[in-house]
């Protein structure tokens, strides 16, 4: 599993740190995404692409 984000399309809702917080973090001034681990191991990938598709930005890519 390949992650990524687009840091101009996230919100800042912090959905995505709440789920993965080993794979997400947020900036402190503003809150927008930051990307942890691009390659998170097996036993995340389900929680991985669960914050991808509740995130209100669809800032989070997640490809094989």
């Amino acid at each position: 599993m390949n992650v990524s984000v687009d840091q101009d399309k996230c919100c800042g809702a912090g959905t995505c740190v709440l789920l993965a917080p080993d794979v997400f973090d947020q900036r402190d001034e503003d809150g927008i995404v930051v990307l942890l681990d691009e390659r998170p191991p097996g036993d995340l990938h389900e929680t991985v692409r669960e914050a991808a598709s509740v995130c209100p930005g669809v800032a989070i890519t997640v490809g094989s």
